[in-house]
């Protein structure tokens, strides 16, 4: 017999079993509750639902591994425990009407205990996003704190460049397991993010998106990948059927 395991403030068991598709029910509903969910099954064994295949309008797709899930899993659940229960640290989270990208809207307030970051989405009802653009902002304030080495330690010191897209990358794999795992809503700017990073454009993307934040290493990137953003912007419009971010005019999150 398995039975469904959710991480919340405390452990939430269920006692009789449940489908999969009731756990991710389940779940997604818990007001304000963190990205975890599993099964524990006889023995004690304890897994994740097994991962869903992720389509988007365009017909463009990805089939993330279970053992990846099962990865993002672990730090996932310790970090929405470290913002849940941390207290030298806040995170305001504002929705907001339209599309915005996670470093658009973020702000952190001189002492570097307090993040504001904007989200696209209802209140009460965009949670998924929301969770994602909070591990943003909660690893930028760990930055600017100097506690990045907790989370990020491949990256810790190093430049901004490097430390923005680690920042993304993790922000996309907490994304690509709601979707995943949690069956979390499509959400538009979330999706380019995560079709990004798993198609191994990330580089492009930050760089085409905020050429004035990065100046140098746009022009490095540039110089030792003079190909690549062409072939950045033909798959973008292939997967998006629109410009990438930067090359759009003055809307569109660019």
């Amino acid at each position: 017999m398995c039975v469904a395991v959710f991480s919340f403030s405390q452990p939430i068991r269920t006692a009789q079993p449940m489908s999969t598709t009731v756990q991710r029910l389940v779940i997604a509903g818990l007001f304000g509750g963190a990205l975890m969910t599993a099964i524990a099954c006889a023995g004690g064994e304890m897994r994740l639902p097994l991962a869903r295949r992720i389509v988007i309008y365009s017909g463009a797709r990805l089939a993330p591994p279970q053992e990846r899930m099962e990865e993002i899993y672990h730090w996932v659940d310790e970090q929405w425990d470290s913002i849940s229960m941390d207290p030298s640290f806040m995170i305001i989270s504002a929705p907001q009407e339209g599309p915005v990208y996670p470093w658009e809207e973020l702000e952190l307030n001189p002492q570097a205990d307090t993040a504001t970051i904007a989200y696209q989405g209802p209140p009460g009802v965009a949670r998924a996003a929301r969770r994602a653009f909070v591990i943003y902002a909660h690893l930028h304030l760990m930055d600017r704190q100097g506690r990045l080495d907790r989370w990020l330690p491949e990256v810790s010191g190093g430049n901004e460049f490097e430390v923005e897209r680690a920042i993304l990358a993790r922000t996309s794999d907490a994304w690509l397991y709601q979707r995943a795992i949690l069956d979390a809503p499509p959400n538009g700017i979330l999706d380019e993010l995560m079709f990004v990073a798993e198609g191994g454009f990330l580089d492009a993307f930050i760089l085409t998106a905020r050429p004035d934040a990065f100046v140098e290493a746009r022009r490095e990137w540039l110089a030792g990948n003079p190909d690549r953003t062409d072939a950045y912007v033909e798959w973008f419009r292939e997967t998006f059927e629109r410009n990438p971010p930067g090359l759009r005019g003055a809307s569109g999150g660019g």
